[in-house]
């Protein structure tokens, strides 16, 4: 999506082999800040509270795996114990609902029961566009409005504000 808006606001035509070349370039680069990245703050405790409390959860995002394993990692989380959807998987990536309805399908679950943690608008119309329910957290450049006017139900600092009051999404401690 980002490519396509690129193009459109440039008007530079590029051939499809140059838009792989440019996302490996980008995967390749990613990967070696491998050592940098670190999780938000709150989001481990926030990941292994939900699996204590029985509560079925995913990781459903927009990256291609090969960038993805790097923010997995950093969370600790291994792909093949936790129910993982990226780009790879899905033909559209969000704002259409594909992702969370792969997850939703990857976890048994009614999608119009779950609950989306995003920190994007583009999260958020995803949600709305499966009926599940969006939460956003202030961690992807956009504020409190943008999120709440894309359809966020409520809207928090990062993981660790969202569990000190996971209550208001229907949590339980």
């Amino acid at each position: 999506m980002f490519t396509n808006q690129l193009l459109r606001e440039t008007g530079i035509e590029i051939s499809a082999e140059r838009v792989e070349r440019l996302r490996q370039a980008h995967a390749a680069a990613y990967r070696q800040q491998a050592n940098h990245v670190r999780p938000l703050p709150g989001a481990r405790e926030l990941l292994n509270w939900l699996s204590k409390a029985g509560i079925p959860w995913a990781i459903a995002t927009s990256g291609r795996m090969e960038t993805a394993a790097v923010n997995l990692a950093s969370l600790g989380i291994d792909p093949d114990g936790i129910p993982v959807v990226t780009r790879d998987q899905v033909k559209y990536a969000k704002p259409d609902p594909d992702l969370f309805l792969a997850a939703a399908e990857w976890l048994s679950a009614p999608i119009e029961t779950a609950v989306v943690v995003g920190d994007s608008i583009w999260d958020m119309l995803a949600a709305i566009r499966c009926r599940a329910l969006g939460v956003g957290l202030l961690s992807g450049g956009y504020g409190p409005d943008e999120l709440r006017q894309s359809g966020a139900f409520r809207v928090y600092e990062d993981p660790a504000d969202l569990l000190s009051r996971i209550h208001e999404v229907g949590g339980r401690r």
